[in-house]
């Protein structure tokens, strides 16, 4: 019989913030937030309520206690929450904090759009004559305003957000997808200096199928694809990747790590896809995702042309993030969709519990929050909660920890593995 492998799972759920941290007003925040204590406030007043038996067993409950919603007598994992030392609130310093990376500058932010001067240089650039909006946009209300004149015009859309990125909207039967990737290569290196922001992010959009639904237009979250900035120092990916340890990323992972220590990815289509997807890789069905495990680590230079790397290793990282409770329900302030999206995050998350042996250690935890209620449409700079779940641990309050790096802290001591070069040297909390 095949020995089983000793694996670690880093299971985020995008945006989930638990509270506000002491520092929020420097963020350009007047009130203090709570992403999941909003939300499920919001549920028990509406009457609706919020179904998420797993993740109360959990402990999630018990980390910031809520009126009506009582915590867990006896929660079967550790709990607590992590306060975030890099000054920021966004996607990549989360997960590089995660990871151990200190950030060694702020990444710029344009909430009145891009620079004249950037502007020409992208239109150079992509051989266009104009470029559409540039301002901070909502991704749904950009294509109800720019879809049609994008598609009379061919003029790419590009816009920010709340977030340090330039995000490239297009058409795909207008701008070929590869053409799109080669835009976003080519604002990549324009976008450097003092002008560096965190991610050029592809938007690829198309018609939507549903002909009775309001929206002409549907992103292709399947196609998606991030550009990040490389990281600032060594993460445990890297680590793990010296110990021959494979690291297999789920969603945008590996392009917040821009590839580095990411040899492995596979692009879910959302978040239900994403849990099936890790769902079966949990399974051990390694094959029925071949050929994009072997794509993808080309794309972080690892070029392997098989999966026997991953097929005959004893251990292995497990990394996902779960983007709609962020960009579908944080970010559009919709708390009920909010919590929705927990909500079959729950289900799914049931049938992994299931299949987890006594060598295997789940963390759960968020990049930073998105208060569905707050004002504005920005990230909320916030505590994260942090669930760690191991068969053979007795589970205890873990308090609050100083760094996000507890989770690589972890992660490292579980497989038995110490590296000084890792720039946040986290606590473990195995």
């Amino acid at each position: 019989m095949k020995k089983l492998k000793k694996r670690a799972i880093i299971f985020i759920i995008d945006a989930l913030g638990i509270g506000s941290m002491p520092d929020f007003k420097e963020f350009d925040e007047e009130k203090e937030s709570n992403t999941f204590t909003s939300t499920v406030l919001h549920c028990l007043k509406s009457k609706r309520g919020i179904n998420i038996p797993t993740l109360r067993k959990l402990g999630l409950g018990n980390i910031s206690p809520i009126e009506g919603f009582s915590p867990e007598a006896q929660p079967i994992a550790s709990f607590g929450k992590m306060a975030e030392l890099n000054k920021a609130k966004d996607t990549i310093t989360g997960h590089w904090e995660m990871a151990g990376i200190k950030t060694t500058n702020a990444f710029p932010y344009y909430p009145n759009g891009f620079p004249s001067e950037i502007i020409e240089k992208l239109k150079t650039a992509f051989s266009v004559k104009s470029i559409l909006c540039n301002l901070p946009y909502s991704g749904t209300e950009l294509l109800k305003d720019y879809g049609e004149e994008h598609i009379s015009t061919g003029y790419p859309i590009i816009y920010t957000s709340a977030d340090s990125v330039l995000q490239i909207a297009t058409h795909s039967s207008v701008v070929p997808l590869e053409t799109l990737y080669e835009w976003c290569k080519a604002a990549r290196e324009i976008m450097r200096g003092e002008h560096e922001v965190a991610r050029i992010i592809a938007r690829p959009f198309t018609d939507n199928p549903d002909k009775n639904s309001e929206l002409k237009f549907i992103r292709q979250n399947d196609k998606r694809h991030d550009y990040a900035v490389l990281p600032h120092g060594k993460s445990i990916l890297e680590t793990l990747g010296e110990k021959d340890i494979p690291v297999i990323g789920f969603g945008k992972i590996q392009d917040i790590f821009a590839g580095v220590g990411v040899p492995f990815n596979i692009h879910t289509k959302n978040n239900i896809d994403g849990l099936e997807k890790l769902t079966d890789i949990i399974k051990g069905n390694y094959t029925n995702h071949e050929s994009e495990l072997i794509r993808s680590s080309s794309f972080s230079g690892a070029g392997v042309k098989n999966i026997d790397r991953i097929l005959n290793s004893e251990k292995e990282l497990l990394f996902i993030n779960l983007v709609e409770t962020d960009a579908n329900y944080g970010h559009r302030r919709d708390p009920d969709g909010f919590a929705q999206a927990l909500e079959n995050i729950d289900i799914r998350l049931t049938k992994i519990l299931e299949l987890l042996t006594e060598d295997d250690l789940l963390l759960i935890s968020a990049d930073h929050g998105c208060d569905p209620t707050a004002a504005g449409t920005d990230h909320t700079r916030e505590y994260v909660p942090l669930l760690l779940y191991a068969k053979g641990l007795t589970p205890r309050d873990l308090g609050t920890r100083n760094s996000f790096a507890d989770i690589g802290a972890s992660v490292l001591k579980w497989f038995e593995v110490e590296d000084s070069e890792i720039p946040i040297q986290g606590e473990s909390c195995v």
